[in-house]
């Protein structure tokens, strides 16, 4: 038989060893991490919930903790707290509500509007058409079906089902119609095919329909002498025809819906002087915070409540840290980003093949901090230099050893590759290997498939489709 088991629970210690940080270092992990900009906002945010937090420098005549020589003296410094704090919250209830005002209309008036949706654009041409009854709303659900590339999503016979007798197959085929005439061109197409067809003008050549509803895989892989043989016409016609239709969109609907670019604000700023290259930071419009003088003197006040008191104490000491955070980022930031300027100096005098190759370890072991700290330092930051606005990430690259013992970077390899591959002839393109070879040539030692690689990320086409007949 086997022996009885029981659960059971009690009490029993252990002894661990861990690694915990305080507070004040995450804090400052992550205000090193932020961007100028975030930096702002996350400033602001602190400045909202903590009161003792100024942007105004206490005066030299306002010391702190300042020990009091009678009871009489304490008593006109308890008056005037008194006197102060009345006051202050005063003005400060009064220029808030105005500021928040100001503030609440300056946002409203540099609002942007929103844009008009592919749908929106579409519908409104749609109702200016003289159409009504079930027409006009197959019409708009059709116009509410299309995707973000502008196809129809969904199949006639679908929405004809789901309208429960509002119209009928007959409506909804020439409401589609009355969509793919209006704009943008293509519009309501319900395939590749189709788009492209929408596209072509009426007075266009055969050759460019045939090829639209016959070559379209022949077309993406570059097999123009095929189609000349199908179709009988000459490779001039076919490639003047294969022009014309590379200029036709696929998406009509993708002016609708791309993402406005980002607004790109350089942390870092270097600039070409007498004395070389100088490195300063662009960080003009965050705010030098300081400590409260008013608070300061109410926390070491007797007028105030312990409670009161210690709130305050707590608050202080945590503008300090926060306070602290800021310049440490400040000089981290500086040290990292002139040492990087420094070791690629001849990039900026030469361009891109003179970019080294550069380890966020190298940069470290140059400043004096750990490599997460320069890996945090240049998180989502930019540089403005004279040769443009770069993300700082973009001077730290691995590279390789050349023939000649040169270093060189993999961006250069890739400049080089672009570089064979624009003036290579464009009737005999040069393949991988061949490309591989003229590296080699050139003290760059590089594999077919490396080289293949790196076409790629330069969206660089194969040979055979890079071919020109």
């Amino acid at each position: 038989m086997a022996p009885d088991m029981r659960l059971d629970t009690g009490l029993m210690t252990r002894l661990e060893q861990g690694i915990v940080l305080a507070p004040q270092v995450i804090q400052s992990i992550e205000i090193l991490q932020l961007p100028t900009l975030a930096l702002e906002e996350f400033i602001q945010r602190e400045m909202a919930d903590n009161p003792v937090l100024d942007t105004k420098s206490p005066e030299p005549s306002e010391t702190v903790g300042q020990p009091v020589e009678s009871e009489e003296e304490e008593g006109s410094v308890q008056a005037e707290l008194r006197q102060d704090w009345r006051e202050f919250f005063g003005e400060r209830s009064r220029a808030q509500g105005k500021e928040a005002s100001d503030r609440k209309q300056e946002a409203m008036l540099n609002i942007a509007a929103r844009p008009m949706t592919l749908q929106e654009f579409v519908l409104v041409q749609f109702r200016l058409l003289d159409v009504a009854g079930g027409v006009e709303e197959a019409g708009t659900d059709i116009i509410y079906s299309l995707d973000d590339a502008g196809y129809l999503g969904a199949t006639l016979e679908d929405l004809v089902a789901v309208a429960g007798g509002r119209y009928g197959m007959e409506e909804a085929v020439g409401a589609l119609k009355l969509v793919q005439g209006l704009e943008p061109p293509g519009v309501g197409a319900r395939n590749l095919k189709e788009c492209l067809l929408l596209q072509v003008a009426a007075d266009e050549s055969d050759l460019v329909r045939q090829i639209i509803e016959n070559h379209l895989e022949d077309v993406e892989q570059n097999r123009l002498p095929r189609i000349a043989q199908k179709t009988g016409f000459d490779i001039a016609d076919v490639r003047e025809a294969v022009a014309k239709i590379s200029r036709l969109n696929p998406h009509p609907g993708s002016d609708f819906t791309g993402e406005a670019a980002p607004t790109i604000a350089p942390d870092i700023v270097v600039e070409y002087t007498d004395k070389g290259y100088e490195v300063r930071l662009e960080d003009g419009h965050v705010p030098n915070l300081y400590i409260s003088a008013f608070y300061e003197k109410l926390a070491n006040s007797s007028d105030a409540s312990e409670a009161t008191k210690k709130y305050l104490r707590d608050k202080i000491r945590a503008a300090r840290w926060l306070i602290d955070a800021i310049e440490q980022r400040r000089t981290t930031l500086f040290r990292v980003s002139k040492s990087t300027i420094d070791v690629q100096k001849e990039f900026f005098d030469y361009g891109l093949s003179h970019l080294r190759p550069l380890r966020m370890q190298d940069i470290a072991d140059k400043v004096g901090v750990h490599v997460s700290t320069v890996s945090r330092a240049i998180a989502d930051k930019y540089i403005q230099t004279p040769r443009g606005i770069f993300p700082i990430k973009f001077f730290f690259t691995g590279g390789t050893a050349s023939a000649d013992g040169e270093a060189q970077t993999w961006r250069n390899i890739q400049q080089e590759i672009k570089d064979l591959v624009d003036k290579e002839d464009k009737g005999e393109p040069l393949a991988d290997d061949e490309i591989a070879r003229l590296l080699s040539a050139k003290g760059s030692r590089l594999a077919r498939r490396t080289v293949a690689k790196y076409r790629k990320a330069l969206h660089i086409p194969s040979s055979r489709r890079r071919k020109i007949f």
